[in-house]
Formats: structure tokens, sequence, C-alpha cells
């Protein structure tokens, strides 16, 4: 049973929805109501991993080297914490070497530089919002060469202050902030 049948199953459980038309006083539904949002905004937050997105993008592009798809996977969180104002995925992005890297994703295709398919991914599970937020990433970005991602990433604040006084060849498993990272392409 997947994450949405489970929470179907435990929605059907309820016996029904307050009607707000006739309990406008009763707190108690106000809260149901309020929790339900919760529980739903949970759910979305927890059941999309960097797995998910990286499987779309590469349902969508094809077969890519696996530095481009960390980048892309990156520039897609970066854009989904600007236009959607939440992250897309839950993992860390780091500040290495070769700029932004989503570790989760490396420690997959580890020793693999041409990746075409993730069968650990589910794209299925992302919402037509966060299917939008990639495509617009991988139009923009997706014709780049990952070298050009790898530069550009240099070039831009979150990865340059994570890193802060670190060499270019020393390796790093700083954590790239979200909050810096919504900050920084917000002002673009």
């Amino acid at each position: 049973m997947n994450n949405e049948d489970h929470y179907s199953m435990v929605c059907s459980n309820f016996d029904s929805q307050p009607n707000y038309e006739t309990n406008n006083d009763n707190k108690q539904d106000k809260k149901w109501a309020d929790s339900q949002k919760d529980i739903n905004s949970t759910i979305e937050a927890i059941k999309i991993s960097v797995f998910d997105v990286a499987s779309y993008i590469l349902k969508k592009i094809g077969q890519i080297s696996t530095i481009k798809l960390q980048k892309l996977v990156y520039y897609c969180q970066a854009w989904s914490m600007v236009w959607d104002e939440k992250p897309l995925f839950y993992e860390n992005i780091e500040a290495w070497i070769n700029g932004p890297v989503i570790r989760e994703l490396y420690n997959y295709h580890r020793g693999t530089y041409i990746i075409d398919t993730l069968p650990i991914g589910n794209s299925d599970l992302l919402s037509e919002i966060q299917k939008e937020t990639i495509d617009a990433v991988i139009d923009f970005y997706g014709d780049k060469t990952a070298q050009y991602l790898v530069e550009l990433s240099h070039s831009e604040k979150p990865w340059i202050d994570a890193r802060k006084d670190l060499p270019d060849n020393e390796r790093s498993n700083k954590v790239i902030p979200l909050d810096l990272i919504q900050e920084y392409y917000s002002s673009l």
C-alpha cells in the first residue's frame, strides 16, 4: 500500500468533514480542519524525495551525466523555494567541490558517469505544480552542459557562502541552507 492509499484509507474512517455553515462557533471543527491542512502538508513534504525528482528529470531528458543531474535537481529545489515557497524534496544539499550535491543521490549513482533511469524514484508522486516547476527548470537549464552548470553554481551566493573560505579543491559536506537558497534566487 502506498502513502496515498494509506492516507485515503485513514481519512475515510472519519465520519465527515465539519459543516462550517451550521457550526461556525465550533472550535473543535476548526481544530480538525487545521489539523487536516497540517497533515496534507506533511504528507506532501514527506513523500517526495530527491529520487522522485531525479526520476522525473530523467524521464523528460533521457540520458545525462550524473553531475548534470545533480545540478538540475539543485536548481529544481532552488526554484521551488521561490515559486512554490516550499522545498521540493527533503534531503539536504551540500556544497561540494563540483557544486551543490545531494549526498543520497550521489551515494546511489556513485561510480556512474552517465545515467538514464532511476528505478528507486517514483515521479508519479509529484503534484502537477511540482512537475510544472521541474519542467520550467528543465526548459531553462536542460540544454546547458554539466560544466556550465557547475561553473554557474560556483558563481552563485548559496554555494559560495556555504563554502566560505575553503580552497576550491577542498572537500566539504557543509549544507547549503534552504533559506539562503530562497533569498538568493528570489533576488534574481
